[in-house]
């Protein structure tokens, strides 16, 4: 199963959190990290440079910031960036699955800590481009995995092209489970590649209902592929409320906002 670099032991909830500060104010002396946390600046200097080596961070006079822009970022800094606001969503979205379903996945961080937090779901079936999805639904031997296959993008570990809009097309599932880029202001939902777009767009087309799950730092997030807008979508679900403008378009489209922890959780 291939867990996050967190569960795997390959990174602490401390480095977790330095990477979630990084990346929100753009730079972090030693010496604040290491107050925040109340260690020694040896542990701190520790901590940075195994998220160095990892390409999570990089290291600069006297601090760390985040890696050079070079499009999205990596997957494995993805992985752990929002975690407990993804892990939120994921709890939320596992309580309206009931047993049995039938699931498309897309691509992304989001979807994978969905699929974990289903993994004690029996008599599922998954269908999905998504490797990381497939690995972890694969834990459960109750769980049917159907993968699409064409082209693998190492990094991601996703499948994308023409073969992956058929493959999507060639079932009705219960629920579609995707993740986007970012949210433009007026509601388009965006991504860094037409492929991309493209196999969301055909889970969209081929589910019953399509669950859009997204952190808040997905709202004004910049990427260049247009590809739908937030209320085609019959759900959406994040850690924290959404801009207002587009709470009040939802609620007019007959769109459902779930926000935060699910209420049994």
């Amino acid at each position: 199963m291939m867990m996050l670099l967190l569960e795997q032991g390959d990174i602490t909830e401390r480095q977790a959190e330095i990477t979630d500060l990084v990346q929100a104010n753009g730079f972090m002396s030693v010496e604040s990290l290491a107050e925040r946390f109340d260690v020694t600046t040896q542990t701190i200097r520790r901590d940075v440079n195994r998220l160095c080596e990892l390409g999570i961070l990089r290291r600069t006079h006297g601090g760390v910031e985040p890696p050079a822009p070079t499009g999205n970022v990596h997957y494995s800094t993805r992985r752990i960036l929002n975690l407990p606001a993804k892990r939120i969503i994921a709890g939320h979205v596992a309580s309206l699955i009931p047993e049995g379903a039938s699931l498309a996945f897309s691509i992304g961080t989001t979807p994978e800590i969905v699929m974990q937090a289903l993994i004690r779901h029996s008599g599922l079936k998954v269908f999905t481009n998504n490797l990381n999805v497939a690995f972890t639904a694969s834990e459960n031997p109750s769980v049917d995995v159907t993968i699409a296959g064409g082209r693998l993008r190492s990094g991601d570990r996703d499948i994308l092209g023409a073969g992956t809009q058929e493959f999507f097309a060639s079932y009705k599932v219960d629920f579609g489970i995707f993740g986007v880029a970012g949210v433009d202001e007026d509601g388009t939902l965006l991504d860094f590649h037409e492929e991309e777009v493209a196999a969301r767009q055909a889970i969209l087309a081929n589910c019953r209902q399509s669950l859009l799950v997204l952190d808040h730092s997905k709202f004004g997030r910049a990427a260049h592929v247009r590809g739908g807008h937030i209320s085609d979508v019959s759900h959406v679900v994040c850690d924290a409320p959404i801009p207002p403008a587009l709470n009040r378009l939802l609620q007019a489209r007959g769109t459902k906002v779930l926000i935060g922890p699910a209420p049994d959780a």
